[in-house]
């Protein structure tokens, strides 16, 4: 198995992941959308952010899956 080092992207979506487990273990929730905040949270919206720059590592435009 190749050991690459994590780009940026990767990183922040790391950090994002933590913060966000952080969130639900505090409120007790093993999901966001059980939270009352689910729509509008700016927490998961920076999570899906971070999602989406891992996935295509900063470039605009489409997926490649």
């Amino acid at each position: 198995m190749s050991t690459q080092p994590t780009d940026i992207y990767e990183q922040k979506l790391d950090e994002m992941v933590i913060e966000v487990q952080s969130c639900q273990e505090q409120k007790g929730f093993e999901s966001c959308s059980k939270c009352e905040k689910y729509i509008g949270c700016e927490l998961r919206n920076r999570y899906i952010m971070a999602v989406y720059d891992s996935m295509s590592k900063g470039q605009t435009g489409g997926f490649e899956f």
